[in-house]
């Protein structure tokens, strides 16, 4: 099973002195220091005592006394960069499952997952366990609600490894990454720009591919989070199909700080670029980035400042939400081919359409075929249902998970995916179902128009909805005028009852994802 710890371990042997990762500052980090830093986080997890002699968080119970077991929680609360690759990476290989610590979670949420969980390791920044700690009510009164690492389930004892300097608040008996590396570089030790050599590269390869790897929290309620379970094999899968959509190999330079792009990167010899915080366009030529990927509304601002990407630039994926027709022909007017990701945690990825696919289709957003080995199923109500060895086996305490119902609302044309609209986000009106999905695209292609988006304002008393066409503006816009041509893009059962113009549309989450409840309350307050 090639996956994202024997591929290190396999390029490590065969080129340890190729670029594996360009932290944020532009310092390279090859494949063979890198396999080296993997495996003394994986041998320090493994061990008993952590590699320590002592414990930490007290006792010698589970999860405290012996070392990491196969499928171990280990609660993973670390910024992107090279410490969370290696730390990630090396809990992975150690047998253990990542539960990423989300900070902004409310007690009652993480107390609730903590138990779900019921984590053998904590791996942090030492920032995070002052700012939680002993600095916690000036964290509050910043705004910042973090929790407690240093205890995340209390009587359930955990041992703890730490990233960055030894802060206030770091526990006791608790390992430093730092330490490690520098421990394996001891006598006989793989050193710097010599590990990984030959068979210096250490064998991870026994653990099996039904191993869970991280689980991933996407809904649920306080009492009953529900997360979802990727093994090594179900995770391998998904970054095949990655590399199968669109060529990547060694030589390659792939800007991001998205794990499902920068894995797969690491999978076929590339390397993995890692944002620094400066100016995306400045970034992407300095490192000479021929993959990078965006959020289709941070594109936008950044293709209205930039029009052109630097030429080494050779594929922009896009993923997250639908992307605008403004924003697509931005994209392949500023140099790149531009690729259009389908995805959901559940299952990574499912189909990708080239940008120019999507602009010449009309009726509803063109997905994509799905990949070589993704199964699909359209239910009675037109739902789409996935399938495939890149599927989550399971949800959290859960059984097996043979398919996934991925709420979008879904046609097939030509063995292609055509997306009409989220399930929950139909509109019925006069007995007709209207799908936003299904219309939207076509309208963001209207002149004057940036971006639009319908949303229905329920009658309580008969449950019919009145349908409000929202659009943000661009120059040359006129109501009158895209009143006229709305007949000849949406069906006649469909057409708006009213269209409002605002600014902006809201938003919410790391990806900027339309927030169509809070444009619901938006558009009421306009009526």
């Amino acid at each position: 099973m090639n996956d994202i710890i024997t591929g290190i371990m396999a390029t490590a042997r065969r080129e340890p002195d190729r670029a594996a990762i360009i932290d944020g500052r532009g310092r390279e980090l090859a494949y063979g220091e890198l396999a080296r830093r993997v495996d003394a986080v994986r041998a320090a997890l493994a061990a008993p005592g952590g590699g320590t002699g002592r414990g930490a968080g007290g006792g010698t119970g589970p999860g405290n006394g012996g070392g990491l077991r196969p499928g171990d929680g280990v609660l993973f609360a670390v910024r992107p960069g090279v410490d969370a690759v290696v730390t990630a990476l090396g809990a992975v290989a150690a047998g253990g499952m990542l539960v990423l610590a989300d900070p902004g979670l409310a007690p009652g949420v993480l107390a609730a997952r903590m138990a779900a969980t019921r984590p053998a390791w904590v791996v942090a920044e030492s920032l995070l366990h002052t700012l939680g700690g002993p600095l916690k009510s000036l964290a509050r009164r910043r705004g910042l609600l973090l929790p407690d690492l240093r205890d995340p389930l209390p009587g359930h004892p955990v041992r703890h490894l730490y990233t960055g300097p030894w802060l206030p608040g770091v526990p006791r008996g608790a390992v430093r990454l730092a330490g490690l590396i520098a421990r394996s570089d001891g006598p006989g030790a793989a050193g710097p720009g010599r590990a990984g050599t030959g068979a210096d590269a250490p064998d991870t390869s026994g653990i099996p591919a039904d191993q869970p790897a991280a689980v991933i929290f996407t809904s649920g309620t306080t009492a009953s989070p529900r997360g979802v379970v990727h093994t090594r094999g179900s995770l391998a899968a998904g970054l095949e199909l990655f590399r199968s959509a669109f060529p990547l190999g060694p030589g390659d330079v792939v800007h991001t700080d998205q794990l499902m792009l920068g894995l797969p990167a690491l999978m076929a010899g590339a390397a993995w670029s890692l944002p620094g915080g400066g100016p995306l366009v400045e970034e992407l030529a300095a490192r000479r980035a021929t993959h990078t990927f965006a959020v289709p509304v941070h594109l936008d601002r950044l293709l209205r400042r930039t029009p052109r990407l630097p030429e080494t630039l050779r594929h922009l994926l896009l993923g997250s939400a639908p992307a605008p027709a403004g924003v697509l022909r931005r994209a392949v007017e500023a140099g790149p081919q531009v690729l259009s990701v389908y995805a959901m945690t559940e299952a990574l990825p499912i189909a990708i359409a080239s940008a120019e696919e999507k602009l010449a289709h009309t009726g509803g957003d063109l997905l994509g075929a799905p990949l070589p080995g993704v199964g699909v199923r359209v239910g009675g109500d037109g739902e789409l249902f996935v399938s495939g060895p890149h599927v989550a086996p399971h949800y959290l305490g859960e059984g097996p998970l043979h398919e996934v119902a991925t709420g979008d609302l879904v046609r097939i044309e030509g063995g292609r995916l055509v997306l009409l609209g989220r399930k929950k986000d139909m509109l019925l009106r006069d007995g007709f179902n209207i799908y936003p999905g299904l219309y939207e695209p076509a309208i963001t292609a209207l002149p004057g128009v940036a971006e639009a988006a319908i949303v229905g304002l329920a009658d309580p008393g008969t449950g019919d909805e009145e349908v409000v066409l929202a659009v943000v503006p661009t120059a040359g816009y006129d109501e009158a005028l895209l009143g006229k041509a709305l007949p000849d893009v949406v069906d006649a059962a469909a057409l708006p009852d009213r269209i409002v113009a605002l600014d902006a549309f809201p938003r919410a989450g790391r990806a900027d994802k339309l927030d169509r409840a809070a444009l619901r309350n938006l558009v009421a307050r306009r009526g």
